[in-house]
Parts: C-alpha cells; sequence; structure tokens
C-alpha cells in the first residue's frame, strides 16, 4: 500500500487520480494544488504544481512514496531530478530528457540526427534569418515557438503576411515571453492528425490507445489555438499496422537515440503525430500524458495504472501488458467564455449531478466556495466524457448531456468525434 502525490491541477490530473483511486495498492491520494473534483477522491494540497521546494518538503514529511507528475513545467524546470535527489520516487523524465518537449529546437535537431520522420524545416535564433527562409517556403507554413507555451506556440500561417506578423510578435514583441526567443518553422503537413503514447523505462515501450484531440476553440477547427477543446479514441483510421509502423519508425528510435545522447527517458512518451499516405511524421514530442487526450485514454485502461507505472520506474515494463477496453471514449471540453483570451471566473456551477449514471465528468478549472458549491476558476472547465460501444454512440451520450450542464457563459465545441467534418 502507498501514498501517492499527483502534481497538477487540470482534467488530465483528475483522470489520472480517478484512475489511480481504482487501485487497490493505493492507501493515500493527494493533489496539489488538484481542483473541485480530484477533492472528492483526494486530498488536496494548497502548493502550486511550479513549487518544486515546496513540493518536495510535503513529500518528505507526509510519507509520500510515489508522486506522479502531469504538467509539462515541473518536467521542464527539473522536478524529477530534485526528488530524485531526495530519494523519492517520481514518475516522469528528468530535465535533460523533458527538453524533448521543452525545446522545439532540440527535440527537431534530434529527430535530424536520427532519421526521425518529421516536416522539413529550420530552426532560428536570427529573426531576419527566419524571416528570409519564410519567404522561400510554400504555404501554408507553420512557425513554433521554441519554448513551452501552454499548448499554443504553435502557428498555422496560410499568407506570408500571417507568416511575417506571427514571427514578428514571437521573436521582436515576445508574445510568448522568452519561449520565442528561437523558433522553428517547417512545412506544413496534411494528413490525419493523431495522439500516440507510450510508457517507456528507457528501454522498453507499451503503447496506450491513440486518441485524437481538437486544438482549434471553434467548431470546423477556427479560431485561436487552445490547450484543447475534445479528443477521442480510438481514430477510425488507426490500424494495427500503423500503430507497429509508428512505434518502429517513431517510437522506438527517439527513445535509443535519447539514452545515446546520455538522456534516458523514462516516463510517458507522447508523439503529436500526422498520417500522411498511411505514414507517420512527427508533429511533435510532449513529455507527459496529453490533456485533453487522457480523459478518453484512461477511462479505455483496464489494467492498474499503478502497476505500469511502477513498472516503468523499476525498469521492468518488458514484464507487463497493459489490456485496453473494446469500447471508443468521447471527450467535450466546458470553456468559459472568452477563452483562450481573457475570460471571467467565479460563477456557480449547476447540473453536475443531473448527468446519466455512466458519464464521467474531470475537473479541471474549478474550486470549491465557502458552502462547498462548484465554482469556475480556470479557462477550461469540465470534460465530459463517455464510453459507448462505438464512436457514434460515444459522441451521442456525451452530447444528450453536456447541456445538463451550466455556467454563465459557457462554450464548447459541438463537433467533437464528428469524423466526418475533420
Amino acid at each position: 500500500m502507498v501514498n501517492i502525490l499527483v502534481i497538477g491541477s487540470g482534467a488530465r490530473e483528475h483522470a489520472i487520480t480517478c484512475k489511480l483511486a481504482q487501485s487497490p495498492g493505493v492507501r493515500k491520494l493527494y493533489v496539489a494544488p488538484g481542483n473541485a473534483g480530484t477533492a472528492s477522491i483526494a486530498d488536496n494540497v494548497p502548493v502550486k504544481a511550479e513549487d518544486i521546494t515546496a513540493l518536495r518538503h510535503f513529500a518528505l514529511n507526509n510519507s509520500i512514496d510515489l508522486t506522479i507528475v502531469g504538467p509539462e513545467g515541473p518536467l521542464a524546470a527539473g522536478i524529477v531530478d530534485a526528488f530524485q535527489q531526495s530519494n523519492l520516487k517520481i514518475f516522469g523524465p528528468s530535465r535533460n530528457a523533458a527538453e524533448i518537449e521543452s525545446s522545439k529546437v532540440f527535440s527537431r535537431s534530434l529527430m535530424e540526427r536520427h532519421g526521425i520522420p518529421c516536416a522539413a524545416g529550420k530552426s532560428f535564433v536570427d529573426y531576419d534569418e527566419a524571416l528570409a527562409y519564410l519567404q522561400t517556403r510554400r504555404l501554408p507554413v507553420v512557425l513554433k515557438a521554441d519554448g513551452l507555451a501552454a499548448g499554443k506556440g504553435v502557428i498555422i500561417a496560410t499568407t506570408l503576411l500571417e507568416a511575417q506578423q506571427t514571427l514578428t510578435a514571437m521573436m521582436q514583441e515576445k508574445c510568448f515571453g522568452q519561449a520565442g526567443s528561437r523558433i522553428v518553422v517547417e512545412d506544413y503537413l496534411e494528413g490525419k492528425e493523431m495522439s500516440f503514447f507510450v510508457f517507456t523505462d528507457g528501454k522498453s515501450a507499451l503503447p496506450t490507445v491513440p486518441a485524437c484531440d481538437y486544438k482549434r476553440i471553434f467548431e470546423g477547427n477556427k479560431g485561436p489555438n487552445t490547450g484543447g477543446m475534445g479528443s477521442y479514441s480510438p481514430p477510425p483510421f488507426f490500424t494495427p499496422l500503423l500503430g507497429e509502423t509508428i512505434m518502429s519508425s517513431i517510437m522506438k528510435p527517439v527513445i535509443k537515440a535519447l539514452a545515446e545522447e546520455g538522456r534516458p527517458y523514462r516516463g510517458v512518451l507522447y508523439g503529436g503525430l500526422m498520417i500522411k499516405d498511411n505514414s507517420p511524421y512527427v508533429i511533435e514530442f510532449n513529455a507527459r500524458l496529453g490533456d485533453p487526450e487522457t480523459q478518453v485514454v484512461l477511462p479505455r485502461m483496464k489494467t492498474d495504472l499503478l502497476e505500469v507505472i511502477e513498472a516503468t520506474i523499476e525498469n521492468r515494463l518488458g514484464d507487463i501488458t497493459i489490456e485496453w477496453r473494446n469500447e471508443a471514449c468521447v471527450g467535450v471540453v466546458l470553456a468559459s467564455g472568452g477563452y483562450p483570451g481573457e475570460y471571467k471566473t467565479g460563477f456557480p456551477i449547476t447540473g453536475l449531478s443531473d448527468v446519466d449514471d455512466d458519464i464521467i465528468i474531470f475537473h479541471a478549472g474549478t474550486r470549491l466556495g465557502p458552502s462547498g458549491e462548484v465554482l469556475t476558476s480556470g479557462g477550461r472547465v469540465l470534460t465530459v466524457v463517455a464510453l459507448g460501444a462505438n464512436l457514434a454512440e460515444a459522441r451521442a451520450k456525451v452530447y444528450r448531456n453536456v447541456p445538463k450542464i451550466r455556467f454563465q457563459d459557457v462554450q464548447y465545441r459541438r463537433d467533437i468525434a464528428d469524423i466526418y467534418t475533420e
């Protein structure tokens, strides 16, 4: 029996906590800082995910046997290294390994050195050089801020003027802060986008089920990028052969490459992929489970998540298998009005207990009010999730229940898992 600390406050962390709560090997669950949803199944700890010193002190003083890191920020800041220096068991990659997400420039150079398929492109630290390169590329073109930008640092420019304005905003106006000091310019890949996750102990790798997410705020994939407005699993175009190709040409080679370069990777590695002519290409790597994909992947997982995490940390991932449900899963994000721009919070949420019994609600931007009422506290507020015999059934269940949940200025996309409109 173990005491576990989950770090983060989003729907991903709520989904992880819910899955861990099902494990017979868990004695006590803590979430830092958590949200109104995690408060019902764990003890919330009022420490921010980025406060590594305070989190380490909490783990040392509260007999925490295992810490699981949800968001990318603490990983990029070196939380795994800090915990390991104090002999604390923690799930996630080291700071050096997590650079595969925290630096798009490093990630691209790693793929180029090791022949991992990705879009043609170049990295830049000089604005004028980047501008000159842009003028030679076919449109649309993709511009990526080098550092972390909360899932919003990738812009697809459809005109040269838009590309130039984006470049100026990133490199000169610092719209993403220091994250835009270096940038990557890549050719736009057309195809079908999907998210592919593996658990890895640095040698062995076990895939999860794949998923697709929706990054734009409005239906039809229009409007600015967000942290993700919904997702579904599995993609209808995914096949076992495609999965084998992804493992052999991308996931296993990049894990091997990181090890060879002195950055052994242990944790979850996320490949954001474009499938073009049945061949996979890397759009980006992330150093953790995705959000909102986790909310549709973990409900399909039959195997005890704690067992998989412990096997990963203990370098025995090759000795286990992961079982998955056959059902499809669809998740729709309910967001605050104005998101991903300015928005207001503190509005009461009603209808949470009015949904069907088989509907799952993962909290993100929520908090408990003084009388125990659930209030909005962020941009993405909830993810409403349903399992079904197929995507159409799961989708119908979700959209039958979403209108039952209400808060002021709520917004959500109505085309999640409508595969005919992608």
